[in-house]
């Protein structure tokens, strides 16, 4: 078999329905595609390749995918830290944003955050902001995989002036990258109390028609819920669902305030839940029941959302925040083990993103989105179980290497497709003229 790229590692975790801990495997690369994945020795001879790589004491897992963010306000990093959700959005986030978000904010925010998610293993994003098309240019050019939020909100701002306007930016998204091989768009309605019904109706009809997954907040906080009760007489879940938007197209975030039968409706109707765990309990939001989904059967990806709330975008952090506090939410140890936080951060990803045929796992056919982690750290010693060692040891500084549908992006921790000095350089331009503001 004739290859580009043969990598030997001391460990493979493919993430298939196996949930297998593969040794001294090889992983190979052809158009794009994971071509092989096969014992070093039967690779070795087997497979005729144009470059190998021999990576002693790494393991490679899929590309992490990070099911929810906003990256642009990595620029608002620490503006308002410490403050409940709405005393943060309204009297803080929202008025910066109205001051500040142009489509060179936008630029410059996805870059740094693209470069901050690539050195930590997000191969993947779906991201929801003002300015997508900024968003997916930036993503285009660096070679990251990108779920583009057609925001929809009610409120006038600089990005548009009413429901109706956002749409149609949204739709002109949607017709310029509908066949880009990495940037999908999908509908973002922010929530149920900042999008009024006619609105959520057309993104209804519209997502149907492209086939495009709807990405919004949902169930977020007490208050949230309470509002939307009191003004609409039902709770957000039930009001999406009296509207047709609970279904498999639905990628639902935060989701701290369920009830058991709004579990069983999420399961019963294959709708989507994303977790966030260090920002809701940075805003202290509440408590996400992942357990209690899981055992539901319902898919329960991961996010950091944005890095004003995080305050990062590291995803490997993400995955060990969920699996600990899901164990204290539910009361038992056993509850989300390490191989099911991985699963969160890949494979289920993929599917909640509507990519599952194309990237989440390490299957021969699938994307070549691939991550390379040295286990060789001290932070990763001694080896018992690689896997456990990914969800509870590693940090972001171990991720060695990183492919993009087997482009190599990063290459002994530095990308190759992005310039940190001039990111870094602007983000701290834009830190200096918001604060004196």
């Amino acid at each position: 078999m004739q290859t580009e790229l043969l990598i030997h590692a001391d460990w493979v975790l493919p993430v298939d329905t196996s949930n297998a801990t593969l040794e001294q495997h090889s992983l190979a690369i052809a158009d794009g595609r994971i071509a092989a994945l096969l014992p070093r020795g039967e690779a070795e001879a087997q497979i005729d390749s144009a470059k190998t790589l021999d990576l002693p004491g790494h393991v490679l897992i899929p590309g992490l995918i990070n099911a929810h963010t906003h990256s642009p306000m990595t620029l608002l990093r620490g503006l308002a830290d410490d403050l409940p959700l709405m005393t943060w959005l309204h009297e803080h986030i929202w008025p910066a944003e109205g001051r500040w978000v142009d489509q060179e904010f936008v630029a410059d925010g996805t870059r740094l955050a693209v470069l901050e998610m690539l050195r930590g293993g997000v191969t993947c994003f779906n991201d929801m902001y003002f300015h997508a098309e900024t968003t997916a240019r930036v993503c285009a050019e660096a070679g990251m995989r990108l779920l583009a939020g057609m925001i929809v909100v009610d409120f006038p701002t600089r990005y548009a002036d009413s429901a109706d306007e956002y749409l149609r930016r949204g739709l002109e998204l949607h017709a310029h990258y509908r066949d880009h091989p990495l940037v999908r768009p999908a509908f973002a309605p922010h929530s149920t109390y900042a999008v009024s019904e006619r609105p959520l109706a057309r993104v209804r009809t519209l997502a149907d028609e492209l086939e495009v997954q709807v990405h919004v907040h949902l169930h977020e906080t007490r208050d949230e819920v309470l509002r939307v009760l009191r003004e609409h007489g039902e709770r957000p879940i039930a009001r999406l669902d009296r509207l047709g938007l609970l279904g498999p197209q639905l990628v639902a975030v935060h989701m701290t305030q369920l009830e058991e039968a709004e579990i069983a409706r999420l399961a019963e109707t294959g709708a989507h839940v994303v977790h966030c765990p260090e920002s809701n309990l940075k805003l202290s939001s509440g408590f996400c029941p992942v357990a209690d989904l899981l055992d539901a059967g319902v898919n329960v990806a991961l996010g950091t959302d944005g890095a004003a709330s995080n305050n990062d975008l590291n995803l490997l952090g993400e995955m060990r925040s969920a699996a600990l506090l899901a164990k204290g939410v539910a009361g038992r140890a056993n509850a989300v083990p390490a191989e099911q936080a991985l699963r969160m951060a890949t494979c289920n990803g993929a599917k909640a993103l509507g990519l599952e045929e194309e990237i989440g796992s390490l299957d021969v056919g699938k994307a070549a989105d691939i991550v390379a982690v040295d286990l060789g750290d001290p932070h990763t010693q001694p080896m018992y179980r690689p896997c456990s060692q990914m969800v509870y040891a590693a940090s972001s500084h171990q991720v060695r290497h990183v492919w993009i549908r087997g482009r190599q992006v990063l290459r002994d921790g530095a990308p190759l497709t992005l310039d940190p000095p001039a990111i870094i350089n602007a983000a701290r331009q834009w830190g200096e003229r918001i604060a004196e503001d």
